[in-house]
């Protein structure tokens, strides 16, 4: 690791850290006492001064973005831009009132209980609803494979950031009682591995912004017996067979009689959140809800025209029809 560069006037115990990396390459980081962010910099540093020390960090410790490759221009624990950030957006279109699947059919749009996909009408989840906060492509799909797979933790400040007003929204199907936020649980082999449960850190992030609302998080409560193979390529029977008794709940006792929210950070075909909303059903749970940050759609929103848009004719033709 390279030795870290004290910025003029700065004491040690302000600057402690400049540089992490997860994956080879050098990103610039630092930790401030006991304020990570950059606003303890700014707030330490006149504005002027404040200019001469990104300056010199960008100098020092060249880097960049891990979505774009474009160069970071300042000071952050994350090693994304700005731009890349704002291209993160939530899903928009006619969305599945249970699982959230996008919806193309029109007549499935019209339903009292609001939309629901063809195969919620024929079989519903085990779990009320599943919310999701933007589609698991672009940057938002990058921003998840940095925290998962290559350790950047402080992309989970920005993952609970954006489900926490998705979280918000089903408020009104909770009771008056307080909510159990159960992250989806890693098996202690590879939570070993990572050294976190990315689920975990997104849901403690999220609550953050939820304080005044009834949520309580329990991570114990939920387990992982078994070791599972990884659900990709995987037919819709083998991903339910490959997760059959891999879920365990350790404390039935809270469990019951309760309303539990799942949170995971991916939502793909729903087996998961389905298995783990089965499981605590079964224990005596009366309504489980999950939340994810970002969940695949099998249709993507784009603009259908007509090859009769510009026919004038076509009324005509139509009363002539009869």
């Amino acid at each position: 690791m390279q030795r870290p560069v004290r910025a003029p006037g700065l004491n040690a115990r302000w600057m402690r850290r400049f540089v992490f990396s997860s994956s080879g390459d050098q990103t610039r980081a630092r930790s401030l006492g006991s304020d990570p962010s950059s606003t303890a910099l700014r707030a330490f540093l006149p504005r002027a001064m404040m200019g001469i020390a990104e300056s010199l960090f960008t100098t020092f410790f060249p880097a960049d973005c891990r979505i774009c490759n474009n160069p970071l221009s300042s000071i952050s624990r994350l090693p994304v831009c700005t731009k890349c950030l704002g291209t993160i957006h939530p899903i928009t279109g006619t969305l599945c009132s249970v699982c959230g699947e996008r919806i193309l059919t029109p007549y499935l749009a019209g339903q009292d209980a609001g939309p629901q996909c063809g195969v919620c009408r024929q079989a519903g989840p085990k779990y009320e609803r599943a919310v999701a906060f933007g589609s698991y492509e672009g940057a938002l799909r990058e921003l998840i494979h940095l925290l998962k797979y290559d350790g950047v933790r402080p992309a989970a400040a920005i993952l609970g950031q954006k489900l926490a007003p998705i979280i918000a929204s089903l408020e009104p199907g909770f009771s008056d009682a307080c909510v159990l936020v159960i992250p989806v649980p890693l098996h202690v082999s590879k939570r070993k591995q990572r050294e976190f449960n990315q689920a975990e850190l997104i849901a403690r992030a999220a609550l953050k912004h939820l304080a005044n609302m009834r949520f309580e998080l329990r991570t114990e409560i939920l387990g992982r017996r078994r070791e599972t193979l990884s659900q990709i390529g995987l037919s819709s029977h083998q991903r339910r067979e490959n997760l059959r008794g891999a879920f365990t709940v350790t404390r039935p006792d809270t469990v019951k009689g309760r309303e539990i929210l799942l949170v995971d950070d991916v939502l793909t075909t729903g087996t998961t959140a389905s298995e783990c909303a089965r499981v605590l059903r079964r224990a005596g749970a009366s309504k489980v809800w999950v939340g994810t940050v970002a969940r695949t759609l099998k249709y993507e929103v784009q603009p259908v025209r007509s090859r009769f848009a510009d026919d004038a004719t076509i009324p005509a033709k139509m009363a002539a029809a009869g």
